[in-house]
Order: C-alpha cells, then sequence, then structure tokens
C-alpha cells in the first residue's frame, strides 16, 4: 500500500453466495443482494478498515463466467483486468463448490493476489457437505478462509488474511487451456510482452487481445489499441493454421476450467447428504404446476389486496396532512400580500397536485416494496420467474420479465427499473414497453371505484370478479404485444435464461426495510414530485386561464371530442387522462374538478356521491367499462416516462412506450364500444 493510492480489493462471485452480505458487514454500507443473475448490474463501493489502512472494497456484479458480452460479465471483466485491484476476494458457496470453482479458476488468471471467501459454511453444515479448506488451498494455490456471512462467522479471520495476501505475491495453480495452439500463444506472449506493462501480462490478456475484447481500447490503452488490434488480427489468422477457430478454442478453453473444478470439488468435498431437505419438501408444492401456480397467484393476489387496503388508512393520514398544511401555507402567502393568481397557482395548482401524487403514491409504494423485497430475500421471486418463464418464453420475451411485471402492479417506473436484471437489451427492450399494460397501484383506485360504482350490480362481489378480469386481461395483452414487438420491430432470438433457485432463507428484515425504502420507494416518489411540481401548474393553467367563452380545459375537451365519442367516452374524460399524466391517482380528482368547474382538484365526498356526479354528467355502466379499459391501456405517467428515458437513453423508445399503450387503448375502447352498440346495448 501507498500513501499516493488506497489499497483497493475487488469482491467477486457468483449471484446468491453472500458476496453483498460479506461488503456489508466490511463496508457498513447496505449493497441490495438480489436471488438472480444481473440483479446488480453496477459495481458498488465502499471503505473498510484493512489492518492498519483504509482501503476501497468494491463489490462487482454476480456472475458465472469472465467470457461474456452481456453487460455484468463485461463489467467485472474490465475492472479485474484494467483497474488492477490489489487483491480480490472470491467468494464462493460450500454447498455448490463444483458450480463455484470455474469463476474462481478465470480470477485466477487475472491476479497474483487472492484469496477464497468459503462461504454458507453454515448451509453446508446444515446439508451434511464438509470441503476440506486446506486440501482446497492446496489445489488452487490460494488461502481459503471458511465463513459464514451472515452471522459474522469467519469474517475477522478473512481480513487478516486479505491482509496478509495484499502484501504478498503467490503462485496460484493456473489451468491449462493454451496448450492446443502453441504458435498462436507463443506470438501473442511475445508480442504483448513489448508492448503493455508487466502488470497486464496475464493469461487471460492473451485470450482478450485474441478475441478482441473492447475492453482494451479504453483510454488508458489509447496509444496502443490499434497495435493491439493488428496483433489480434494476426493472432487469429495463426489460429486458423493451426486448424482452429475462435468459437472452437472457446470451447476448449471452457471444458478446461470446467473439467479442472470437478476435479477438485471431487477431491475436498464431501456430501453426507445430496438435498436441503426443508428446500426440497417446499419446492415440491412451489415448483409444481398444479399447485405452484395457483399458490403463486394466491400469494401475489394477497400482497396486492394488503398493499391497496393497508396504503387507504395512511393516504388519509398524510391528505389530513397535507390539508393543515396548505392552510398554513396560504396563511403565509396572504401574509406576504402575493397576487391571488399567485397564490392559486401555488396552491390550487403546484401544491394540491404535490399533495395528491405523495399521499397517494407513498404509503402504497411503502407497503408494496417491503413485501416485495421480503418474497425476494427468502427465495419466492425467482420461482415465480422460473413457473412464468415459459409463458414469456413463447412470447418471444425473457422469462425473467415476469419478475419486472410484478414490480409493475406496484409501480410503473419501479417496474421500468428492475427491467435492468434483463440481460438481454433486446428482451430488456421488450419489458420496458410492455410494463405499462400491467395496472399500476396508482390505476388500481380508479378502476376499483368505476366498477363498484357501475358493475357490481350492489353485489360486492361481482366488482371483485371485474377487477380480477382486468388483471388477467393486462397480463394477457403483456404476452400479446411482447410477441408482437418480437416478431416485428424488435425480432431477435431468445437468449438463454440461466436461472439458480437458491434456498430458502430467513430475511433480513432490517435490510429489507433500509433498502426498498431508500432503493425503491424514495427513488421513485423523488422522480413523481419533480414531475409533479410544474404538472400541477399546468393544470391549473389550462383549468383557470380564459379562452374565448370558456377555458382551456373546455377547449381541450372540445377537440377531444370526436375521438372519445368513438370510444364510449367524451373530451373531458380523455382530457383528464392527459391532464393526469404526472400521476395516474389524480385522474378521477381532475374529472370531478370539470363537472365541478371547481377550478381545482377536488376529491368525491364518497363512492355514492362520486356516482351520482359521474351519473349526471352521463356516465353509463359502457362508459365506466370504456373508462376502465382506457385507464388499463394508455400512455404511462409522467414519472414513467421520464424513466424509460433514464433507461432507454432514447426519446424514439420514450415515444414508443407513449403511443404503443395508448393505441392498445383507442383500438380496444372503439372495438368494445361498436360492439357494445351494434348489440344494443349502448
Amino acid at each position: 500500500m501507498t500513501a499516493e493510492r488506497k489499497c483497493c480489493i475487488g469482491l467477486a462471485g457468483n449471484p446468491n453466495t453472500g458476496k453483498s452480505t460479506v461488503f456489508n458487514a466490511w463496508t457498513g454500507l447496505k449493497q441490495h443482494t438480489g436471488n438472480w443473475s444481473g440483479k446488480t448490474v453496477g459495481m458498488a463501493s465502499g471503505n473498510f478498515r484493512l489492518g492498519d489502512d483504509t482501503a476501497e472494497l468494491v463489490d462487482l456484479p454476480g456472475i458465472y463466467s469472465l467470457f461474456s458480452d452481456r453487460a455484468e460479465e463485461s463489467c467485472a471483466r474490465a475492472f479485474l483486468a484494467c483497474a488492477r485491484p490489489d487483491a480480490v476476494v472470491a467468494v464462493i458457496d460450500a454447498t455448490c463448490l463444483e458450480r463455484n470453482l470455474p469463476l474462481v479458476l478465470q480470477v485466477m488468471e487475472l491476479t497474483e493476489h487472492m484469496v477464497i471467501c468459503l462461504n454458507l459454511a453454515d448451509e453446508a453444515e446444515k446439508k451434511g457437505i464438509r470441503v476440506d479448506t486446506a486440501a482446497l488451498s492446496a489445489a488452487l494455490g490460494v488461502p481459503v478462509v471458511s465463513t459464514a456471512a451472515r452471522s459474522g462467522r469467519g469474517l475477522e479471520e478473512l481480513r487478516e488474511v486479505l491482509c496478509k495476501a495484499v502484501r504478498e505475491k503467490m503462485i496460484p495453480r493456473r489451468t491449462s487451456f493454451h496448450d492446443s495452439f502453441p504458435q498462436t500463444f507463443a506470438y501473442l506472449q511475445s508480442a504483448l510482452a513489448e508492448l503493455l506493462p508487466q502488470s497486464h501480462q496475464m493469461p487471460l490478456w492473451l485470450d482478450f487481445v485474441l478475441e478482441g475484447d473492447a475492453m482494451w481500447e479504453d483510454a488508458a490503452f489509447a496509444e496502443q489499441a490499434e497495435e493491439l488490434r493488428r496483433i489480434g488480427k494476426k493472432a487469429q489468422d495463426l489460429l486458423a493454421a493451426e486448424g482452429g477457430a475462435i468459437t472452437e478454442y472457446a470451447q476448449i478453453r471452457s471444458m478446461a476450467f470446467q473439467k479442472r473444478a470437478e476435479e477438485i470439488a471431487a477431491a475436498v468435498c464431501v456430501k453426507q447428504t445430496a438435498w436441503d431437505v426443508r428446500t426440497e419438501r417446499i419446492d415440491r408444492v412451489i415448483l409444481r404446476k398444479k399447485t405452484g401456480i395457483p399458490l403463486m397467484l394466491l400469494l401475489l393476489g394477497m400482497v396486492f389486496w394488503i398493499t391497496v387496503a393497508g396504503a387507504n388508512i395512511p393516504s388519509g393520514w398524510l391528505m389530513e396532512g397535507f390539508q393543515r398544511l396548505g392552510v398554513s401555507c396560504r396563511w403565509l402567502l396572504e401574509s406576504l400580500q402575493t397576487p391571488i393568481w399567485l397564490e392559486s397557482l401555488l396552491m390550487d395548482g403546484v401544491f394540491l397536485t404535490v399533495s395528491w401524487v405523495v399521499s397517494v403514491m407513498l404509503p402504497p409504494m411503502a407497503i408494496f416494496f417491503p413485501l416485495f423485497t421480503l418474497l425476494e430475500d427468502f427465495g419466492l421471486l425467482p420461482r415465480i420467474a422460473f413457473q412464468m418463464d415459459g409463458l414469456f418464453q413463447r412470447s418471444g420475451a425473457h422469462g425473467k420479465q415476469a419478475l419486472t411485471l410484478c414490480m409493475g402492479f406496484g409501480c410503473n417506473a419501479a417496474g421500468v427499473t428492475a427491467c435492468r436484471i434483463i440481460d438481454s437489451p433486446r428482451e430488456r427492450l421488450i419489458a420496458i414497453l410492455t410494463n405499462n399494460f400491467v395496472p399500476c397501484n396508482g390505476r388500481f383506485p380508479t378502476i376499483i371505484l368505476l366498477a363498484g360504482i357501475f358493475l357490481s350490480a350492489g353485489k360486492p362481489w361481482l366488482s371483485g370478479i371485474a377487477v380480477f378480469l382486468v388483471v388477467g386481461l393486462s397480463i394477457g395483452l403483456t404476452l400479446a404485444v411482447s410477441f408482437l414487438l418480437s416478431h416485428t420491430i424488435l425480432r431477435g432470438i431468445p437468449s438463454a435464461f440461466v436461472l439458480e433457485l437458491p434456498p430458502y432463507r430467513r430475511p433480513q428484515i432490517g435490510q429489507i426495510l433500509l433498502r426498498s425504502l431508500l432503493d425503491r420507494t424514495i427513488f421513485v416518489l423523488g422522480r413523481a414530485i419533480t414531475v409533479a411540481v410544474p404538472a400541477g401548474a399546468i393544470i391549473w393553467i389550462f383549468q383557470n386561464v380564459p379562452v374565448g367563452g370558456g377555458t382551456l380545459l373546455n377547449e381541450l375537451a372540445t377537440l377531444l371530442d370526436p375521438l372519445g365519442g368513438m370510444m364510449g367516452l367524451s373530451g373531458v374524460i380523455l382530457a383528464a387522462f392527459l391532464l393526469g399524466m404526472p400521476a395516474n391517482e389524480i385522474v378521477l380528482p381532475i374529472l370531478l374538478m370539470c363537472y365541478s368547474s371547481s377550478g381545482m382538484l377536488i376529491e368525491g365526498e364518497g363512492m355514492m356521491q362520486t356516482g351520482q356526479m359521474l351519473a349526471a354528467n352521463g356516465w353509463s355502466w359502457t362508459t365506466a367499462l370504456c373508462a376502465i379499459l382506457f385507464s388499463l391501456n394508455h400512455f404511462p405517467c409522467a414519472t414513467t416516462l421520464w424513466t424509460i428515458r433514464k433507461e432507454t437513453g432514447s426519446w424514439k423508445w420514450t415515444a414508443v412506450s407513449f403511443l404503443l399503450p395508448t393505441a392498445v387503448g383507442v383500438l380496444l375502447c372503439t372495438t368494445v364500444h361498436g360492439g357494445l352498440i351494434c348489440l344494443g346495448l349502448a
């Protein structure tokens, strides 16, 4: 370690090995731990004490191999090869040694300072699995420390061994896979010895140059980039002359790592029992289609019900609090002699819109996200994806889209952000574009209210069936549009879906609450408020600025009347949807504002009063049905649109995400309304 450069430690490993748990324990930061590959696409870093110094710990994405073009593999490979950490801690699962060792062997080709963290030793003991750490250390040529990171066992010993490994150069027992093509790699070795500094002359660098890896085109190698390309091209010609090809060599290399991993695992691992009995017993029920799918639907239904039912009370509390705050703010503006129009703009426009967004969005997100994270931490979400994988694969989409779809039921913006877990850019884009087809928690109140008023016939269970059918329709439309996209503008070959089913684990409640509130709830709410402030001003302007004999809102409604009539709605209803873009929750209040001519957002005093006001303005059960269908299928809210822009980096795909569900909604409403007219029901 030098005074000029802080010691840097890389933390590498497969998903579900407890890598992020080690990171959290050492740095005190809370890094989200997912149960499937690619959950963490970026790299987290934090400081920790290593001996007498402060070192930087970098948590790499959970990966299975360094040889892939997937985002997380590229990220980890570039860091290990180019950033040159002072040491690497490879975290492996003691219960799945054979599957974890290939990555360890690959990382050993890039460093001479490495420590193996044999984690989940407690779970291995429960399963009757014993790993000889001394024999494993001898086989690999690097230190091995047995740990149980969730309980803190072995972490101090690991820190001490790591401190020693940073100072001492090791001789790891590397895997031989260059022997099949001696001329090619002899040439690469001699050519790179003159071109690259010694710190970069590790065995895998030969492969990176041979395969034309883009990471050595980084600014740090700008001067050598052209020469590296030339060397790589010549090496490929030599490889062909020796009777090989890049794909053939890649297969030989992969098999070499796998074979050695199998040999080492067989030599150092003793299994007294082959299964985790508890996990096996639960999976006998959960993973069977006859019982698993109904149970998953029931479980998700309970999460939705708890979210909707539980959000009502805190939402009311927040609204009451905002009303009291509004009185104080209005008094302050009056005492400052603020112009009446500005006071109205700030209070009846901006403040009221923001208060609606926060009051209606915060409670359900604060309930839904911890529940969703609880399922994830327990190990159920990967199993939901496993059950849904077949449906999405037949749609040309990715099985992990089932998880992003579930997240979309809570908040579409959060669902779009969750699409990062999908590795394929094409399939990730399909998931982003179709996430809005499932109703978020902001649309559920409108759907439930209209179903209860117009479709229940005085029987509450009928409205429940109607809402259930709406949810089923949303999933069907998601699959249908995914199929359409994957066979038209986003045509491509479905990617392989490797999903690890982790053992069931006791959730860490404290971490769940912290990361679900900070990483998801506050993140999404912050974006919503950013959008709601200017949108509130726009809503006020449309309702209060006179144009001709009415207001801008009247003019907009008149302009939209022909389209609204064709869809079984009206121009006023479509205008409410447009002005409700800041948050779907305020569509109905805007509609009531239009009908009451109050000039500000209002809330119906109850279901009966709201129904009477809607009926007095020409609503019937067919109007309600079309409004429900359009609420299910229309443009995303402003927060979701902004999130899509951030995630895709493209205004084009943001525009597609706006137009696609809107076109489906217009077509669906027009078809249903036309059909009802033909049947004499409208």
